[in-house]
């Protein structure tokens, strides 16, 4: 399980197939990360995805869906 700690500000987030899907802002809580919304992919948009979405995070942020699920699927609060 991926701790909270382990995201930090500025971590570039993929999906499964390796396709961007953001730039972390923060965390939002302990279960959740915001997005930038300065990030090509956002739209101008803040989004939020949640923390149980990732497998693995070490210099970038690995989610289990792939890129476009990810973005189909987050949240803009």
């Amino acid at each position: 399980m991926v701790r909270p700690m382990m995201i930090k500000e500025h971590m570039e987030v993929l999906g499964s197939d390796g396709a961007h899907v953001g730039t972390v802002d923060h965390m939002e809580g302990a279960d959740e990360i915001k997005l930038t919304k300065d990030d090509p992919e956002a739209g101008g948009e803040d989004h939020y995805i949640p923390l149980a979405w990732v497998v693995h995070a070490e210099i970038k942020v690995h989610l289990r869906q792939c890129a476009d699920e990810a973005k189909a699927r987050w949240s803009t609060h």
